[in-house]
């Protein structure tokens, strides 16, 4: 098998880190399938104001045991319906709920356990989990892709979330290239790690131009005030300081849990590159709590990354083979992932920190997962092109 393959790790070329089945297709049954069919409905029930009442009123009651009787598939589709309405239900009212009844606690931790994750709204159920195509035989892209599950639905969350979708999509081409430049690495081959690297250049450039699409059709104002409430998690977060009760959950022992919240920072992609460049951060709350957020990823996509980590001597052998093309395609992916933070950072302090409404819970200071977030993000931008090789 050849290093890094992408299968081994729950990822493939073509979508990268997204799922690898339609999610379309995954059909659920019985009570699960009421259950979905209650989440579907969440951009009806949240506008009443009332969305706690009508969640437990439309759910069956499912226990751990019914989690057995799911694929792996079935358990993605229903951890991703889980999760919007566990979010719901403790963001959906005007204050926040401190305590999660049995009928959302105990199905959703049921199902965190079985895919290794965590029990609110992970990313990978936020978005990787969470699209579909128009068209079956098209390209996985911004004009043939859509959303399955919505909090308010609507234009600026949609989209939010497909620019997502479509950056995943595009990385693939650079992850399935990751083991190839390995591979060189370890034959002393700079002219294939050269050729290879200049590709996965390419890419990045285009992960930006999606990127650089986001304010097209979602709109900072919309974003905070309409997208970023439900998203939010538990951890840190002044509005739910001692966390949340899940009820009937026995592993918790009666305890409150406190979660990160939903965060692109969830991403594997970034974390791939830095491993594969060798790109190091200094300690600070920033660097600790992306250090954190890495048990939210699944558990393939940990894998990759950790063992991307452990494997690559790429920078080591770039700055010993002293060869000025390959330490140029080296500096042109390092300046790529700096570009792509600069473009984060700028989206963050306009979609975020120059909104001028704080409400308890949705800090204009204070990320999803729950962190101050423009001073690290920054850091960790400069950081990166600090690991550009002086070519002579």
């Amino acid at each position: 098998m050849p290093l890094m393959a992408l299968d081994k790790y729950d990822m493939s070329a073509e979508r990268g880190f997204l799922c690898r089945y339609e999610a379309d297709e995954v059909g659920l049954s019985g009570d699960w399938k009421q259950a979905a069919n209650v989440a579907l409905s969440l951009p009806q029930l949240l506008t009443t104001g009332r969305v706690r009442h009508l969640l437990l009123r439309g759910l069956p009651d499912l226990d751990e045991a019914a989690v057995g009787q799911l694929t792996d598939e079935m358990a993605r589709a229903a951890m991703a319906h889980y999760s919007f309405m566990v979010q719901s239900y403790v963001w959906g009212e005007a204050d926040a709920a401190s305590v999660l009844p049995e009928k959302l606690a105990r199905p959703m931790c049921a199902l965190a356990e079985r895919l290794g994750q965590q029990p609110l709204l992970p990313y990978s159920s936020y978005v990787l989990d969470n699209w579909a195509l128009h068209d079956p035989h098209g390209p996985i892209d911004l004009s043939n892709i859509y959303v399955l599950q919505n909090f308010l639905g609507g234009q600026d969350e949609n989209w939010f979330i497909l620019v997502h979708v479509a950056i995943e999509a595009r990385a693939g081409a650079a992850l399935v290239r990751m083991g190839p430049i390995l591979d060189a690495v370890s034959k002393g081959d700079a002219a294939g790690a050269t050729k290879l690297l200049k590709e996965t250049a390419k890419v990045w450039c285009d992960l930006k131009s999606i990127f650089d699409r986001m304010p097209e059709r979602c709109d900072p104002y919309a974003y905070f005030e309409r997208v970023r409430p439900y998203i939010h998690g538990w951890k840190d977060n002044p509005a739910l300081p001692d966390g949340v009760l899940y009820e009937g959950v026995t592993q918790h022992a009666g305890q409150r849990q406190s979660y990160r919240g939903q965060t692109g920072s969830q991403s594997s992609i970034v974390p791939s590159m830095d491993a594969l460049l060798g790109i190091g951060h200094a300690a600070d709350p920033m660097k600790a709590y992306l250090d954190e957020l890495h048990i939210y990823r699944p558990p393939g996509h940990r894998r990759f990354i950790d063992d991307l980590r452990q494997q690559s001597d790429l920078r080591a052998f770039v700055i010993g083979a002293e060869d000025t093309e390959l330490s140029r395609a080296y500096n042109s992916n390092v300046q790529a992932v700096a570009d792509f933070r600069s473009r984060h950072l700028e989206y963050a302090a306009s979609y975020i920190n120059k909104q001028n409404r704080n409400s308890t819970g949705n800090d204009t200071d204070v990320g999803t997962g729950g962190t101050p977030f423009m001073k690290y993000l920054k850091k960790h931008r400069d950081e990166t092109s600090a690991n550009l090789i002086s070519v002579g």
